[in-house]
Order: structure tokens, then C-alpha cells, then sequence
């Protein structure tokens, strides 16, 4: 990332921003949707956006052909099963990884690849679980894994207001699993983490992958917010398992992600259960079953055949407008915002901003997230901010965004506090707030993405400027309840 420009400088006049332009033009023709009824669309951390040529190329390709249940020899269906293992190379190719190497998991979404991870892993007392604090809930979730089957589960703290985590930290994590069984085994156990915080926008390094294999651990890698933006180049870098969801960095398709793992561990992953797909062969009477050998044995049923060669044609529209370009106008929409929003500053010199996470553009990705504060220090309510977003024709996030571990090192939580005994009589999420003693249930997050512009940022800035500044804390409308955190 850029360092901040000055005060009040349009983007566009930063050095660098001409050089994105070709970003504007697309977004004048292929995103110009974006711009319907004078919306602005800031939540691409939540949801990639969808180019007209993308609509075009689906709707063409299913008038043009007839594709059916890749599950058969009989030409329709070798037609799907043509173009499904066309989109596997296509990843392989987008991701410069050796087909010798990885192999293409085709999943409903990142969260289904977390989930194949969690299930087969061969968890237990020699083989813990490492994790960082910051975490999607779909990563955190492959803690109950670990301990159904006996595992140590350990999680390594965010450190300081930039909400990172430090290299001794998780060293001394890793470390912890060096017991005598544990040497005894090969392996410890499997450390897992993203690439970038969706709650913070803090880039982790990717140096802990090898980091991690040092010390016998594979590695799971969430990169879900992290390659909409950024080149992850897996000739470099080699963790075990990576977890995608397309709509992430291309809009479209949904319901289609995809776990990238290298061959020898999805070799070792042993599923619990089998499906239709899954299986070569099996007898209800003699009680077997051979999985296949290859990595169909882990997409259950029938693939969605009519959806994944659309994630070929994302991977080359976005290749052909390039993951350095985006990854640069992103980066000069995230430092300025970030200046901008630092000098906003109420009659009484108080911050009107505070921003978790880093409040520069070092190290960092495109997300960006805050709470507002009244003139008297106290916190806007993050539900009066989505409604009034949303009323100005704003989309943007509001909560904690999947990912309790950045909040509650953002909030200040202490683990004693989430362990009172008085939360366990806590049924909604207002009255675990109170509990905690907490102002507000979340935050407010907006992320750049692909077709993101310098007119995005400055109206953004312009709606928190003239709504918020200076606002006096008062009573509010009644807000709805908050429904997750």
C-alpha cells in the first residue's frame, strides 16, 4: 500500500491513480450498474461484483450447448465433464500451481472447503489445531473437529491496536505441541489462518506457511478475502489447503468455491462419511465401500455443472484486467480513506473515527473498519449507521463480520469476561452485550474491490462528514434487534 496522501486531495490526484484507469472504464461499461439510481457499493469484502460480459458468457453458453449430470458417458453429460475439468486447470493455472502438486476441490463456497478440511483431518493427541484469534467463523469451526477427536486446540492472540499477531507468539504456539508423543509422530497437528483479516484488512504473513511446515505442521490457508486483490502464487508459496469462494473475487458465480490442496495431503484426509460421487464402488450387503482415488472423491453428489465453467471464464476476465492493477487502485482508495477519515475531528477535538486495525496503508488490504464516536466519546450505534447508509443508497457491513476472535481484540474483551457465569443464561445478543458491558454489538466495515473509484471514497467520506460531525448523542429512533454478531 501508498503512504496517505495530503488532506482533502482527490484520489484521482494521487500518483499512481492514472495509471488504474483502465478500472474507471470498466466500470463506465461492464460495472456501469453499479452506478443505478446513485448507489455506491462498498462491501466487497462481503461480495464480489458481477461484470455484464460474465451474464453474457453464461447465458451464451447454455443456449449454445446442452450439458447434463457429468456423472455418465453419454455426450451431453462428457460435455459438463469437459468443461468442469477445463475450470479445474484454469485455477490451477490462475494460481501458478504445478498440477503434479495441487489438485481442484470443488465446494459449495470457502466455508464447505473449511469443512472437507476439518472432517477428514486426522486429528488427536498427536495432531492438535493452531489458530490465530483472527478467524472466520468457518475456520473457527474446525476446532470441534479437533476436539471430538481428542486434540489440543490452541489459539494465538492479536497483539497491539493493529490487531496483528507476533511471530514469537505464534512460534511459542506452534512449539507448545512438542510433547513425547508428539515426537514421536511426523506431523503436529494442522495450523490455520487467513491471508487477510476480513475484519481488519491486516495481511498475515504468508511466510508462516513454510514458518509452520518447519516445524510439522500442515497449514491451512484462508484466502477468501485476501485473492480478490492480491496475487497468491502458489509456485512460492505452498500451503497444504487453501480455502476460496469464486463470488469473493468475481461476483458470479455463488454457491461455488473451492479448497486448493496439495496432493499429499489430500492423500492423508479421511472422510467420514461417502456420497453419491464420492466412490467407486460399494455393497449395502458386504459393508464396503472404495472411495475414488483422486479429488471427486471429496465433491459430494453432483457437481454444479452449469455454474463452474463460469469460474473459468471469471478467473480469465480477471487475469485480463489484472490482480497487480486492482491490487494498486485498491491500495490508493484504502490509504486515502483512511487519511481522510483521520481528520475528521468534532468542535470538541474529538475523533469522529476510530479505526481497528492499521490506520495506515502499510500491510494491509482494501477493508477498512470503524466506529463512529459522538462529540462526548461515546459510540454511535452501529445499527443507526447501516440504516442510514442504506438510506443515503450506501452498502456497507455492519457487526463483527464472522470473526468474534478480531472482535474481541478490537473491543477490548478479556477471555475472563467471556467466560462470567452470567452468560450462560444469555439468549440474545443485545443481552450478552450488556453483559459484557459493551457499547455496541459490532462495527462498521467497508471494503474495496475490482470496480471500486475515487466517486466511491469521496462519497462515502461526504455521508460520514455531514451526518455524523458534530452530531450530538440524543434519542434515536427505536433500532431493531441485533439478529448476529
Amino acid at each position: 500500500m501508498r503512504s496517505e496522501p495530503a488532506p482533502h486531495t482527490s484520489p484521482t490526484a494521487l500518483p499512481g491513480y492514472a495509471a488504474t484507469g483502465r478500472i474507471d472504464e470498466l466500470r463506465a461499461t461492464e460495472y456501469r450498474h453499479l452506478d443505478a439510481d446513485g448507489r455506491v457499493y462498498l462491501d466487497y469484502a462481503g461480495a464480489g461484483v458481477t461484470a455484464q460480459a460474465q451474464v453474457r458468457a453464461h447465458h451464451d453458453r447454455l443456449l449454445a450447448g446442452l450439458y447434463s449430470n457429468p456423472h455418465s458417458e453419454n455426450p451431453t453429460s462428457a460435455a459438463a465433464g469437459s468443461l468442469v475439468e477445463s475450470a479445474r486447470r484454469a485455477v490451477l493455472d490462475f494460481f501458478r500451481a504445478d498440477p503434479a502438486e495441487y489438485a481442484v476441490v470443488f465446494t459449495p463456497n470457502a466455508s464447505g472447503a473449511c469443512r472437507l478440511v476439518g472432517e477428514a483431518y486426522d486429528f488427536g493427541r498427536t495432531a492438535s489445531l493452531v489458530l490465530t484469534w483472527d478467524n472466520h467463523n468457518s475456520v473457527n469451526g474446525i476446532r470441534e473437529y479437533a476436539r471430538s477427536a481428542r486434540g489440543s486446540v490452541r489459539y494465538v492472540p492479536l497483539d497491539g491496536p493493529e490487531l496483528r499477531v507476533a511471530e514469537s507468539d505464534l512460534v511459542a504456539a506452534l512449539d507448545a505441541g512438542r510433547g513425547r508423543l508428539a515426537r514421536r509422530s511426523r506431523r503436529r497437528g494442522l495450523f490455520a489462518y487467513p491471508a487477510q483479516s476480513n475484519f481488519s484488512g491486516v495481511q498475515h504473513p504468508l511466510g508462516w506457511v513454510e514458518l509452520a511446515h518447519q516445524r510439522g505442521y500442515d497449514v491451512l490457508l484462508d484466502a477468501a478475502a485476501f485473492a480478490p486483490t492480491n496475487r497468491l502464487d502458489l509456485s512460492v508459496v505452498r500451503p497444504d489447503f487453501v480455502c476460496l469462494s469464486w463470488y469473493k473475487l468475481f461476483g458470479y458465480p455463488t454457491g461455488v468455491g473451492a479448497l486448493l490442496a496439495r496432493r499429499s495431503a489430500l492423500a492423508r484426509l479421511r472422510r467420514p462419511w461417502f456420497a453419491g460421487g464420492t466412490i467407486r464402488a460399494v455393497s449395502v450387503q458386504g459393508d464396503w465401500h472404495r472411495p475414488m482415488d483422486d479429488e471427486s472423491a471429496f465433491e459430494d453428489g453432483t457437481l454444479n455443472f452449469l455454474s463452474i465453467p463460469d469460474v473459468e471464464f471469471g478467473l480469465r476476465w480477471l487475469d485480463s484486467i489484472g490482480v497487480d492493477l486492482v491490487h494498486s487502485r485498491v491500495g490508493l482508495l484504502t490509504a486515502w480513506l483512511l487519511e481522510r477519515l483521520a481528520t475528521l475531528r468534532h468542535d470538541t477535538g474529538g475523533p469522529l473515527v476510530e479505526v481497528y486495525g492499521p490506520t495506515t496503508g502499510a500491510g494491509r488490504g482494501g477493508t477498512v473498519t470503524f466506529n463512529l464516536r459522538h462529540p462526548d466519546g461515546t459510540v454511535v450505534d452501529e445499527r443507526l449507521v447501516a440504516r442510514e447508509a442504506a438510506a443515503a443508497g450506501i452498502s456497507l457491513r455492519t457487526g463483527c463480520f464472522c470473526n468474534p476472535g478480531a472482535g474481541e481484540g478490537a473491543f477490548g474483551i478479556s477471555r475472563a469476561a467471556t467466560r462470567q457465569r452470567l452468560l450462560a443464561g444469555v439468549d440474545t445478543i443485545d443481552k450478552y452485550l450488556a453483559a459484557l458491558r459493551l457499547p455496541t454489538g459490532g462495527a462498521v466495515r467497508v471494503s474495496f474491490g475490482l470496480a471500486s473509484t475515487a466517486t466511491d471514497a469521496e462519497r462515502f467520506v461526504a455521508f460520514v462528514q455531514s451526518t455524523y460531525l458534530n452530531r450530538e448523542a440524543g434519542a434515536e429512533s427505536p433500532l431493531p434487534p441485533r439478529l448476529r454478531c
